[in-house]
């Protein structure tokens, strides 16, 4: 079987990781694939936020737990080394497609470097808010980027699940 559609069906998104770091080549490998993403108009307008330090993926952590409306306590993140914060240009036609091609590359570029991943939603609304957008300034990001995902990276404390039966019915054909 072909490498790249191996990869796509084994892929799994990670709910539990130890505590080791994901070493900084291997992060930048994962970034460079998921910015070669497709692209509408070859605009390439998405961009991805590294957040390795404890103080900052503590404050992403602690809004995305209070938007999604978990107890004190919850790691929506499941202990992620590194978050790739997604986020794109809102008056780009294209962001939204664009931004989830990124998160799609960066998915599959970890697992075929063997860390594992899981889109984590909210951050749009993270990128909107005045918290949020004071992490983005720290960045550097410019005013007018909305978040498309976050791709928590890492390495799995757990074997993967095996992959649910693909639902029938879902290609029409003539």
């Amino acid at each position: 079987m072909n490498e790249i559609i191996k990869a796509m069906k084994e892929r799994r998104s990670c709910r539990s990781f130890n505590s080791l770091p994901v070493p900084d080549a291997i992060i930048d490998e994962i970034i460079e694939a998921g910015l070669y993403a497709a692209n509408g108009r070859g605009t390439q307008c998405a961009v991805v936020v590294v957040v390795k330090d404890e103080e900052t993926k503590a404050k992403i952590r602690d809004l995305n737990r209070r938007i999604g409306g978990w107890d004190e306590g919850f790691d929506p993140f499941y202990g992620a080394a590194c978050y790739l914060w997604v986020l794109a240009p809102k008056d780009n036609p294209t962001y939204i497609y664009d931004g989830s091609l990124v998160m799609g590359n960066l998915m599959l570029a970890a697992h075929a470097l063997g860390v594992s991943s899981i889109w984590i939603h909210r951050a749009k609304e993270e990128s909107e808010c005045e918290e949020g957008r004071a992490i983005l300034d720290e960045f550097g990001v410019p005013e007018g980027y909305v978040g498309i995902g976050h791709c928590a990276i890492g390495y799995s404390d757990a074997e993967p699940a095996a992959p649910a039966q693909r639902k029938e019915g879902r290609v029409f054909k003539k």
